[in-house]
């Protein structure tokens, strides 16, 4: 037996703006969204000037990966240089975009709740024309993750040689997740088969198909990969600023 249509109950253009017939709590979403955003924003910022406290033994807190040493240049850290490559991907993700239009520009609020009036749907151009830079920056995310696997590594090998620490695991597990989260981006699924008529008859198409295959189900918890990779960016940079300033200490398990 199919499911059965829910309609949304929805409100006239000229109701009046943030209107709407809907019972439950639909700005909660937006409202949950608009503090997370601005938070990280916040805390990304003070780190990216802070420009102190971003290594610790192996170490390397992923707001500074790759570390390329700058000195002499008023408010230029290493951090400033290289964060616009990730949060590239991050600010033209097609997911994020619909979290940020809600949460910031209230453009819509929700579905089935009315906008402000008069309004025109002009696409993503003019100022929002870098939008269409996603499929490219999807390049840069990829150049990144590599460094950050290659940190990952470099985060279990000890002057002694082979260990693991505290921050080895919440490296290994930021790293994991932002990998699900790259891959699981509707421009790398394109990339591997979207272009395609037919996989029978491509080159390597039995090997693309799967590999295609694979990337549509973790598409379908790119929401999911968004929130916890970010999350844990910070955290891990939270953590490894923590160890290094000694407000903690790190604990070695072997």
């Amino acid at each position: 037996m199919a499911n059965p249509v829910v309609h949304l109950p929805v409100m006239g253009p000229n109701a009046g703006f943030g209107r709407t017939l809907r019972k439950d709590a639909w700005w909660v979403g937006p409202a949950v969204t608009f503090v997370v955003l601005s938070a990280f924003i916040v805390y990304a910022t003070f780190r990216a000037f802070e420009n102190n406290y971003f290594t610790w033994g192996p170490y390397l807190t992923p707001f500074y990966s790759p570390y390329i040493p700058i000195s002499g240049i008023p408010l230029l850290t290493p951090a400033v240089l290289i964060l616009p490559g990730p949060a590239s991907f991050r600010l033209t993700c097609y997911y994020y975009r619909k979290a940020y239009y809600r949460a910031f520009a209230m453009d819509p609020p929700a579905c089935a709740v009315t906008e402000r009036a008069p309004h025109r749907y002009n696409g993503e151009t003019k100022l929002l024309l870098f939008q269409n830079l996603h499929r490219y920056a999807v390049y840069v995310a990829l150049v990144f993750l590599a460094f950050l696997w290659h940190d990952f590594i470099r985060a279990l090998i000890w002057p002694d040689g082979f260990g693991v620490g505290v921050g080895s695991v919440v490296m290994g597990v930021n790293v994991v997740l932002l990998t699900l989260y790259t891959f699981s981006c509707h421009s790398v699924r394109h990339l591997v088969g979207g272009g395609l008529d037919s996989f029978s008859t491509a080159p390597l198409g039995r090997l693309r198909h799967a590999f295609w295959s694979r990337l549509s189900k973790i598409n379908a918890n790119h929401m999911a990969f968004a929130w916890t990779s970010l999350c844990t960016v910070a955290l891990t940079d939270l953590y490894i600023r923590m160890v290094a300033s000694g407000a903690i200490t790190d604990v070695r398990f072997f």
